[in-house]
């Protein structure tokens, strides 16, 4: 019988190794993500704790930069809001409504005596000119880096402004934008930077419109936006002539304006600061174009929204275009947009995390010995 019975018993069952295995797995990746989700919700946490302080603190410095700083970005303008009352973000508002309300000088173009000298040939090698620049390889293009405190940037000197034009191409308005690399590819040039602001609903960078009015190869475009909207206009002349200011239709017709776009604000008119009571100095991303006196054209680009460079303010602008002799310049589309673009490549990184934006605009440097006037 004990034989029969033991004989009748179950053999105890095995455990299933590839469910253990599988189970492991598994919590081992519900930790994981766990670890995860708390990581960013601390991080979070931390991220609105330094905004709250920024905005709620004793620094009214701070809190106006910072809400300046993210309205003029494109995606972000309504951060202000999680923090601030409407009465406190009106009040820092009107810092940017006195910016467009500036009055600009009319341009002297008399300032500016384009240099039609011949380059210095084998015999004498390249001459530091006037404001200590040498172009060293002769390619009539010089490019420096320019640091402030908290932020650097490059500075591109076109030597020939007739090789400068703005950059666009109209049949594409409203269709689609086009990258800085892609209109050095489309119009055969050696170097480019992003112009002027687009219309961009929900702040995605399709720049696929312009949001004020654009001249390209003399015919007007967008004017019916008014009277150069934003805070200025910026173009050149059939001289190559840089002319700034509050342009309307009819002055861009009188003044045989080219190529130019919309933004602002002027920074330099006439050799002077455009604003004589200092701008304010909120950091950004910035990109700005400007004229010395013998015609060499300024193309400046500022990293920001990095930790190496937070960015820079028009105040900030104002003095590089100064310290490197510029009779008339002007701030263009900043932030994300800005970038510039050289020698093969972007010469600084794109300040947006989905990568680099559309533009319907730009300002291009053609190829030595093509001209803007052909």
């Amino acid at each position: 019988m004990s034989k029969n019975r033991q004989a009748g018993k179950r053999a105890p069952a095995r455990p299933n190794k590839k469910k253990s295995a599988a189970g492991a797995v598994g919590r081992g990746i519900a930790r994981l993500l766990l670890i995860v989700l708390e990581t960013v919700l601390l991080a979070g946490l931390a991220f609105y704790a330094v905004l709250y302080i920024v905005t709620n603190g004793p620094s009214i410095t701070a809190r106006e930069q910072f809400t300046l700083s993210l309205h003029e970005t494109s995606a972000l303008k309504w951060l202000p809001g999680w923090f601030l009352p409407e009465e406190e973000i009106a009040r820092i508002s009107e810092i940017e409504t006195k910016r467009s309300e500036l009055e600009y000088a009319e341009t002297d173009t008399s300032l500016v005596v384009i240099n039609t000298a011949p380059k210095g040939g084998a015999a004498t090698g390249p001459a530091e000119d006037p404001w200590g620049l040498v172009d060293d390889d002769g390619d009539g293009i010089i490019l420096e880096q320019v640091r402030g405190e908290g932020f650097y940037g490059y500075m591109l000197v076109v030597l020939d402004p007739s090789r400068v034009i703005m950059g666009s191409v109209p049949s594409s308005f409203e269709r689609r934008g086009y990258t800085v690399a892609e209109f050095v590819e489309h119009f055969d040039a050696v170097a480019a930077i992003n112009a002027g602001g687009f219309l961009d609903a929900g702040g995605r960078g399709n720049g696929a419109t312009p949001d004020s009015m654009v001249v390209f190869d003399g015919k007007i475009y967008y004017s019916q936006f008014g009277l150069g909207v934003y805070n200025c206009f910026v173009g050149f002349d059939g001289e190559c002539k840089m002319h700034v200011g509050k342009l309307s239709r009819d002055d861009v017709v009188q003044k045989d304006i080219r190529y130019g776009v919309c933004f602002g604000p002027a920074l330099v008119v006439n050799g002077e600061p455009a604003d004589p009571n200092g701008f304010d100095n909120n950091q950004n991303p910035r990109t700005a174009i400007g004229q010395r006196s013998d015609g060499a054209v300024l193309m400046l680009v500022i990293v920001g929204r990095q930790a190496t460079s937070t960015g820079a303010g028009f105040q900030d602008l104002v003095d590089i275009m100064l310290n490197y002799g510029a009779v008339n310049a002007c701030n263009l589309d900043g932030g994300s947009s800005s970038l510039l673009w050289y020698d093969g490549g972007y010469v600084n990184n794109a300040a947006h995390i989905v990568g680099i934006r559309e533009v319907p605009t730009s300002f291009v440097v053609l190829k030595e010995g093509v001209s803007a006037n052909g």
